[in-house]
């Protein structure tokens, strides 16, 4: 029994090692009873959105778990995407067609990073390779410490990367040389996967292991703060395990991240104060709109939250289990996929669902991403898929049922409101006039008590 329980114990961190679905445990004992979750089974809904599948494309073949973080990425009305056995391509955003397409046989586990001039990519081999933009032609490749399982950015001449041993290395755009090194030793158990760094206003924002969010100087590499966000708790390595494993969410002035086992946080970009935070554990990146700032967390429920107070605006619950992507925020919905690689539409005032679609049998375990009207999904089978959407009238026509709903409610509440306060107030009045009442009559017989004393008065007081 106990070599049985210390294989479990081991195989149970083998999992969280090796994916970013975590916190799931596959088996109480060898041979036992499975006590994994069951996903939610799909529900019917109040349908009021048309989607339009614009194009889909096979790239190639595409990821097979969680922690490779390879994502399209949209720029200047291109799409650019990789796959793990080392294509790397350019599409046209509108039609899907290939601008540039490159095979290079790289063992690609991270990308696609799109900057000024270069589509990057980094390799388990510890590779960064840079191609141009423009024709796909490879400009250079840099060797550095270890894997790489996140996108490479690039700004202002300076490409940043982070690799698995918790180094984040500059180097030079135009020559891939090394320019600087930030390394931060990573916990002795972690989850298998890398914050990808964000580059904002001259500052590079890295979400790290452990819990802690640094900033740091784009040109220099100068430390400008570094903030712990997340408390280890619990009594072993696995309950003690807080990870930063999305990548952090730029919006105005503020730094949002999500971490495992701990929290949702908001933070000042120049300061590093702590602004808000919510106890959500969550390893899935993050969107937001100007009001709301939208999470999955580890067990699949969606999230809205006041972006500058942290307090719940919705949840949908759902999709608990389904392995739900993190969402992505396109004009009035939000946007999740799943495992059975459904893509699930939320309306983003209430969190309903108001369409839903299955592109294949393969799991897509990358968040969509979306461009002025259109969403971009990339599942695990190697096929890159865009959407539109329009709303029909039931929209309308439901969002006024829900207020109509609503007012009849409130006017129903009112009303008895109104006839509970008429029933009141009588009973106060009758009171009222009982006590006008016994007030006339003691000042009646005040009176004529009086007057017959003026005529029995029987005190010693002379009349002359």
């Amino acid at each position: 029994m106990f070599v049985k329980s210390r294989i479990l114990f081991l195989f149970s961190i083998i999992l969280i090692l090796t994916g970013c679905g975590a916190k799931q445990v596959v088996s109480e004992y060898i041979g036992g009873k499975d006590n994994t979750e069951s996903p939610s089974q799909l529900g019917s809904f109040f349908e009021t959105a048309i989607l339009n599948n614009v194009w889909s494309e096979k790239i190639g073949k595409g990821a097979k778990d969680q922690y490779t973080k390879i994502t399209p990425n949209i720029l200047d009305e291109k799409v650019f995407i990789a796959d793990p056995n080392g294509i790397v391509a350019a599409l046209a955003k509108n039609t899907g067609k290939y601008i540039w397409r490159k095979k290079t046989q790289l063992p690609i586990t991270g990308g696609t990073g799109v900057g000024d001039t270069l589509v990057l990519v980094g390799t388990s081999e510890g590779e960064i390779v840079g191609f141009s933009k423009e024709t796909g032609d490879e400009k250079w490749r840099s060797k550095i410490s270890s894997e790489i399982l996140s996108s490479p950015r690039e700004a202002d001449g300076v490409v940043v990367v982070r690799t698995i041993d918790g180094k984040t290395f500059a180097l030079d755009a135009l020559t891939g040389a090394r320019l600087w090194i930030y390394d931060r030793s990573v916990p002795a158990l972690s989850l298998r996967g890398t914050s990808t760094p964000e580059i904002a206003d001259g500052f590079v924002i890295i979400g790290l292991d452990g819990g802690r969010v640094a900033v740091i100087e784009l040109k220099s590499g100068k430390l400008v703060w570094e903030t712990k966000v997340a408390i280890s708790r619990g009594k072993n390595e696995l309950q003690r395990m807080v990870d930063i494993d999305a990548q952090p969410l730029i919006v105005e002035k503020n730094i949002y991240v999500s971490t495992f086992q701990a929290n949702v946080t908001a933070l000042a970009l120049e300061t590093g104060q702590i602004l808000w935070q919510r106890e959500i554990s969550s390893h899935s990146e993050l969107s937001a709109d100007n009001k709301n700032l939208f999470v999955t967390d580890e067990n699949g429920v969606i999230w809205a939250l006041d972006r500058f107070t942290g307090s719940t605006t919705w949840k949908q619950e759902s999709l608990k289990y389904r392995q739900i992507t993190g969402p992505a925020s396109l004009d009035d919905k939000v946007v999740v996929a799943d495992f059975e690689s459904y893509i699930h539409w939320l309306d983003k005032e209430t969190g309903e669902v108001t369409a839903r679609v299955q592109i294949g049998d393969e799991p897509i375990f990358t968040q969509p991403q979306s461009s002025n009207d259109m969403l971009f999904v990339y599942s695990s089978s190697g096929k890159l898929t865009a959407y539109t959407y329009q709303n029909t009238e039931k929209k309308f026509q439901y969002k006024e049922t829900i207020k109509k709903e609503i007012k009849e409610e409130s006017t129903k509440k009112r009303n008895a409101y109104e006839r509970s306060r008429k029933l009141v107030k009588p009973k106060e009045n009758v009171k009222e006039k009982s006590e006008e009442n016994i007030v006339e009559s003691e000042d009646e017989s005040s009176f004529f008590e009086r007057f017959i004393n003026i005529f029995s008065d029987d005190s010693e007081e002379e009349v002359e």
